[in-house]
């Protein structure tokens, strides 16, 4: 199978165990995604929100066989439990491809996409969406390590990922992002 994962944020700089048969491309689907999920690291990761505009994300193809080993390696990497049903996004391919990403994945004649799919998370609450003023807010009370942190993963995630929250951080806080 002709596999591909989406990436948008940490994953492109460190992908671990997952195995990449490809460089990350810039030609992906679009999908819309923000700085919208407070991390475990303290820092402000790059989530798909439906708040969000769309933004077209890199892909790369995976050195695995299977959909089920490719989406065990992406919990893996991303440290989601076996027991959490979400968290990893996937769409296998038939022979009429409908929709944007399936139509996407077509045209580059994959069989298989999968994605990290875990929600905004702001407040220790699952699902909730920050707004730019909340996620601002959240970064100024970060302190030492976690500031340098959050710095550091806004710093390494692509510019082409130039999302309002991005912009809203560079503006308000004068982080290099």
């Amino acid at each position: 199978m002709k596999i591909a994962c989406l990436g948008w944020g940490s994953l492109i700089w460190k992908p671990a165990v997952l195995p990449l048969a490809s460089e990350w491309r810039k030609d992906g689907p679009v999908m819309p995604v923000e700085f919208s999920r407070v991390g475990d690291g303290g820092e402000l990761a790059t989530a798909i929100c439906m708040n969000a505009p769309l933004i077209q994300v890199w892909w790369a193809l995976l050195d695995t066989e299977t959909v089920q080993h490719s989406t065990s390696l992406l919990r893996e990497r991303e440290q989601i439990p076996v027991d959490r049903d979400d968290g990893v996004g996937s769409l296998i391919l038939n022979s009429r491809p409908t929709g944007a990403l399936a139509e996407w994945a077509s045209e580059k004649k994959l069989d298989a996409v999968i994605w990290t799919a875990l929600p905004p998370r702001y407040n220790g609450i699952e699902g909730r969406i920050p707004c730019a003023e909340d996620a601002i807010t959240y970064l100024r009370t970060l302190e030492g390590e976690k500031r340098a942190h959050a710095q550091d993963y806004m710093k390494k995630v692509p510019a082409e990922f130039n999302t309002p929250y991005r912009k809203a951080i560079r503006d308000q806080l004068g982080w290099e992002c």
